[in-house]
């Protein structure tokens, strides 16, 4: 047996034991809820894990990328959203041909998209499934008024090789506030809205089947999940410290192990920098060490503040990344531990797949 501190350095760290509870817990709350999760890859970008989640009742997988759902569906998994658009001819020609394989939702928020996706369905007699994107606040992408979600649902409606869903409804911007008064405000104006559109719709005729969003920071604001029917949080699994400021009730399964490899009176040097630790929201924290913090991250290495003297060399600690999700990208394999010791590993499939 490989005990964990014996596992070279820098390695990605899943502490098994908390990964079982986070999925556990997050199953849990769906129960009897009429919304359902479809957990986003992005997070953690292992078909292990997304075979997990669908054991514990997700109803199917979200990710970002074409190139993330061919992984996934590769894997075994038969229900996935893209839930971005595919706009590039050759990706729309793979998107239809991956849906002869599994059922392949994707967004759109363009006439001329959904035209070129229902011609390349037809040229491959498959069918791909539409939600229509609504702008909800994040000025990223999306239509902004129901008469032009109204138009392309219509249109996809009456289009060769596709269905139409309902509504893709992602407010990532609320997902990280810290004031939960602000965020719960925030959840309901975006409620409001979606239930604006679905009214407007079927008074014209047109039934919104989904409604998908929301986020960990989210996932359970408003309490009942009336509005959504799938949920798409994924840092949940790992958590980090951004989303630890939050308290969700989720712990932190996702470590960065690294040894350290200088050592001053003052200050120790690791081999983690930010070529294995993401730190877009912050300087990661170090595990069972509140005392210490992280005061630079260089491609290579790490220098923490020990004016305590609490690090020795060659010891080996753990960073709490930032920034899950970013810091998962960054590694071939985790690292799977149990009670101290290596219990598996598993290949991060969907790593650097950004097409």
């Amino acid at each position: 047996m490989i005990k964990k501190d014996q596992i070279e350095t820098p390695a990605l760290l899943v502490d098994l034991d908390i990964l079982e509870s986070n999925i556990n817990k997050m199953a849990s709350y769906f129960e009897g809820k009429s919304a359902r999760l479809r957990p986003h890859f992005k997070s953690f970008k292992s078909p292990a894990i997304a075979h997990m989640q669908i054991k514990a009742g997700a109803k199917g997988i979200t990710c970002a990328k074409l190139s993330e759902a061919e992984v996934l569906v590769e894997a075994g998994i038969n229900d996935v959203l893209i839930a971005n658009q595919i706009v590039d001819t050759s990706k729309i020609e793979r998107l239809a041909g991956l849906a002869h394989n599994a059922k392949i939702t994707v967004c759109v928020d363009n006439a001329s998209n959904v035209t070129d996706i229902s011609n390349m369905a037809e040229v491959f007699g498959s069918t791909v499934y539409i939600l229509v994107e609504i702008e909800m606040g994040m000025m990223r992408c999306g239509v902004e008024t129901k008469e032009e979600a109204l138009r392309l649902a219509r249109q996809i409606a009456d289009s060769k090789g596709l269905v139409f869903e309902g509504f893709q409804a992602y407010a990532g911007q609320l997902c990280h506030l810290a004031d939960l008064a602000e965020r719960k405000k925030g959840v309901e104006k975006g409620e409001a809205k979606l239930i604006d559109f679905k009214t407007y719709f079927e008074a014209n005729g047109m039934p919104v089947k989904e409604i998908s969003g929301a986020g960990t920071g989210t996932y359970n604001l408003p309490h009942d999940n009336k509005t959504w029917t799938e949920i798409q949080a994924g840092s949940y699994i790992f958590m980090d410290t951004d989303y630890n400021s939050l308290d969700l009730g989720f712990e932190n399964a996702l470590t960065v192990l690294t040894t350290v490899i200088h050592k001053r009176r003052d200050y120790a040097v690791t081999d983690a920098g930010i070529k294995v630790c993401c730190q877009e929201k912050g300087k990661p924290a170090i595990k069972g060490y509140t005392g210490l913090s992280v005061i630079h991250l260089s491609e290579e290495h790490g220098k923490i503040h020990d004016e305590n003297d609490e690090l020795a060399y060659l010891q080996k600690i753990e960073y709490i990344p930032s920034h899950c999700c970013a810091t998962a990208n960054l590694h071939d394999y985790y690292y799977c531990v149990r009670d101290n010791l290596l219990e598996t590993v598993w290949p991060i499939s969907g790593r650097g797949k950004s097409r």
